[in-house]
């Protein structure tokens, strides 16, 4: 298993999400929000790409069209989404790792033909408290399209801020 990456070890951030204002800030869009904190940041990056223009489900071509065009190859790149299997507020750096059911990754995974490639996952999942006192998991077709809360929005940027910081070490 790799290490996880530096930002010396990526040639290009492309995050998946959905285009259009309407899907801005949405917890489907996590990964363009953390390119845009990025920007914001003045950090010092590789090219990133908030938006391919294309729905997030179908992102496999235009993410590969991107690679060919600047010359990049799948291991050089770090590709940016939620993960509704990770609680809101926090990510995990992977490398090669399948799909686990996302679709803008699975398309990507089939277009390249390849899993090899650094994988931000930014935490979107969320609970609720019963009346008994314990907690499940929403499922995410109830809010993924849905704007982010502000509270949920302060957890994501402190993930944001800590990946960043993992990155840039």
């Amino acid at each position: 298993m790799k290490k996880s990456p530096t930002l010396s070890a990526i040639d290009i951030i492309i995050a998946l999400g959905n285009p259009g204002s309407e899907y801005a800030h949405t917890y489907h869009n996590a990964g363009a929000l953390f390119v845009r904190f990025l920007r914001d940041s003045a950090l010092a990056t590789p090219p990133a790409v908030e938006s391919l223009g294309v729905f997030m489900n179908v992102s496999g071509p235009a993410v590969k069209k991107i690679l060919k065009k600047d010359g990049v190859k799948p291991e050089r790149m770090l590709l940016v989404h939620d993960d509704v299997d990770i609680p809101v507020g926090e990510y995990k750096l992977s490398f090669g790792s399948g799909a686990a059911g996302h679709h803008g990754v699975e398309s990507t995974i089939e277009t390249l033909g390849t899993k090899d490639f650094w994988r931000l996952r930014i935490g979107i999942a969320k609970t609720i408290e019963t009346h008994e006192g314990t907690f499940i998991k929403l499922k995410a077709d109830t809010y993924v399209l849905k704007h982010i809360s502000q509270a949920d929005n302060t957890l994501l940027q402190t993930a944001f801020e800590k990946a960043a910081e993992q990155l840039n070490a």
